[in-house]
């Protein structure tokens, strides 16, 4: 591996040489997350006796509160940690939730004891029932410290103004993504099978023990890193701006965008990668950074009072999040179809012949395997093949910009909603050529293996579409709120699984009739009309993809000013020059 050498022969920080490092955190912890979330169920019920409703209700709050720890972790980060600390620290908060877990798994007096015959089972007491509780909020917690924190901290060891290591970032993000499905593709196969066949002892205990490791090299690779300093609270700068403008609401804007203010020396720790440029665009933010009368008298060196001014620089912060809002919105409903793979794509499958031989099926639930492949097969085609051509073509380093990447994603997803209408059909027809249409438990002679195409479509989405939004958040975000922005990445996944609930939820309701009949029947899907629900969803994609069309369209890329370093072949008088750096 070639060494990045700075000015005085000593190894520069950063690099591919942190990477393994920095993925053996993040394989650790999605093999812990999914390994047991995937059979979460299973243990709730088999192992603690939980009613099937409080197991259900018991997911659904880990999951609302999974979803909002990624926003704290990404605020500490930013804010006063840093990214390496906030990952140690949350990592050693998961291991002991882990920790705790795999114990009540273990020991006999942690869980209540076995059914015998046709006994009612003792259901877990409140003492055992807490241990769970404190287990699972604990690895919560520290989910959402290293969630957000990895993609980010693993970007920051390229440097983005260095030519050399600038394609490097962009080749992560793929193989992020790569490393993460190959470990989640572990856990529902492997992890999976020794939780129902070994014991959950060690179905648990195995991922405590790779997490353990995974943070003691994670720290011992601490004088590898590039690590960035934080900056102070993103989201209170971000307030400044907006109450600075709001005050200055009623003076006049100044005739020309040189005249705001500026302060490099203020600005230095939020802006190491380059200052933000000013835009044209939503002017009323401009007015936070009017210098009235009273500040021009400011002495040299002197920090304003920046609850009434700001710098060109901050106030390009804020615009720069507004303008990723409607972009981020648009991920949603990918999320929303992408969920339909564990609901009504999973019942599809256990209706459908599942037999490889005679004496082996296939678990419906293992369908999302092909998806994964997908996933995975795209991400190192893309990897390998698709960028180095698309090169030759764009100019663009990484092949393609994120924005048209995420529209293919998009494109792909409809495709691949449609098909699961037309499946649909197939399937019911073969129900009713059978005789089975009014046998919901009776297996329809026809192979589960037509279900493959909708399954793999959603993994070449994911492929496009997660990867270019992950993508978009970390080159878009302010420099110093790059894990706060990767935190909506995550947020965008929860809001897309709550959308689906919601749109089930509706279904169900505004199609039910007086004869009971119902587009997603409780009873009987086959009864139903789950194709109608498919192709719903695929009118929305497209209304969907048309605004995001639209969002791309008027998108504008966040522009840098960067100094020109030495070195670089300019001349003396060069030097101080600066470059519009759009990165697209």
């Amino acid at each position: 591996m070639e060494e990045i050498k700075g000015s005085h022969g000593r190894r520069r920080k950063g690099g591919l040489v942190t990477m393994p490092f920095i993925f053996a955190n993040e394989v650790t912890e999605k093999l812990a997350v999914v390994g047991f979330s995937t059979n979460m169920i299973s243990y709730l019920t088999s192992e603690l006796h939980m009613p099937l409703t409080k197991a259900a209700n018991t997911l659904t709050n880990l999951g609302g509160t999974a979803s909002l720890t990624p926003l704290i972790g990404a605020f500490i980060a930013d804010s006063y940690a840093g990214r390496f600390w906030t990952i140690t620290v949350a990592s050693i908060i998961y291991q002991i939730g882990m920790i705790s877990l795999t114990l009540s798994a273990v020991l006999p007096q942690l869980r209540p004891p076995p059914c015998k015959g046709d006994e009612v089972c003792k259901e877990a007491d409140a003492g055992q029932v807490a241990i769970l509780y404190v287990s699972l909020l604990l690895g919560a917690l520290g989910s959402g410290g290293i969630r957000p924190c990895v993609v980010a901290f693993g970007a920051d060891q390229f440097d983005e103004t260095d030519p050399k290591q600038n394609t490097k970032t962009w080749t992560y993000f793929n193989w992020y993504y790569f490393v993460m499905g190959v470990s989640i593709l572990v856990a529902v196969t492997v992890l999976v099978y020794i939780q129902d066949n070994i014991g959950w002892g060690w179905g648990l205990g195995i991922p405590t023990i790779f997490m353990f490791m995974s943070i003691i090299s994670f720290i011992f690779g601490y004088p590898l890193y590039r690590n960035l300093d934080p900056a102070g609270s993103p989201f209170t700068r971000l307030v400044q701006v907006l109450v600075a403008a709001c005050r200055k609401r009623n003076l006049p804007m100044v005739s020309d965008p040189k005249l705001l203010y500026q302060n490099d020396e203020l600005d230095a720790s939020i802006s190491m990668g380059g200052k933000l440029f000013h835009t044209k665009q939503m002017k009323f933010f401009d007015k936070a950074a009017i210098v009235t009368e009273e500040e021009k008298h400011l002495k040299s060196g002197q920090t304003p009072n920046l609850w009434r001014l700001n710098t060109v620089h901050r106030v390009e912060e804020l615009k720069s999040v507004i303008r990723m809002g409607p972009i981020w919105a648009a991920g949603i409903l990918l999320i929303t179809a992408y969920a339909q793979q564990n609901t009504f794509s999973l019942l599809q499958a256990k209706t459908m012949n599942r037999h490889l031989t005679k004496s082996f099926q296939i678990p419906a639930a293992s369908m999302s395997v092909f998806t994964m492949l997908a996933m995975l097969s795209t991400i190192a085609f893309y990897d390998r093949v698709f960028v180095p051509v698309a090169r030759r073509f764009s100019g663009l380093d990484r092949g393609i910009s994120f924005l048209l990447r995420m529209g293919i994603g998009f494109v792909i997803s409809i495709l691949a909603t449609l098909v699961a209408g037309f499946m649909e059909v197939k399937r019911k027809n073969a129900a009713l050529a059978h005789g089975l249409i009014d046998h919901p438990h009776s297996t329809i002679p026809i192979s589960v293996f037509w279900l493959v195409p909708q399954y793999s479509l959603h993994g070449v989405a994911e492929a496009f579409m997660s990867i270019g939004h992950l993508e978009f958040f970390y080159d878009q975000a302010p420099e110093s709120m790059r894990s706060s922005a990767t935190a909506l990445f995550w947020l965008s996944i929860s809001f897309g699984n709550y959308l689906s609930s919601l749109l089930v939820s509706m279904v169900h309701k505004f199609t039910a009739k007086p004869d009971g009949s119902n587009w997603l029947r409780n009873d009987n899907i086959s009864k139903g009309k789950l194709e109608y629900f498919y192709w719903l969803l695929t009118l929305l994609q497209v209304a969907n993809f048309i605004y995001y069309l639209c969002c791309a369209k008027l998108y504008t890329y966040k522009p840098l000013e960067i100094p020109k370093k030495e070195g670089t072949g300019s001349s003396e008088e060069d030097h101080g020059v600066v470059e519009l750096a759009d990165r697209v």
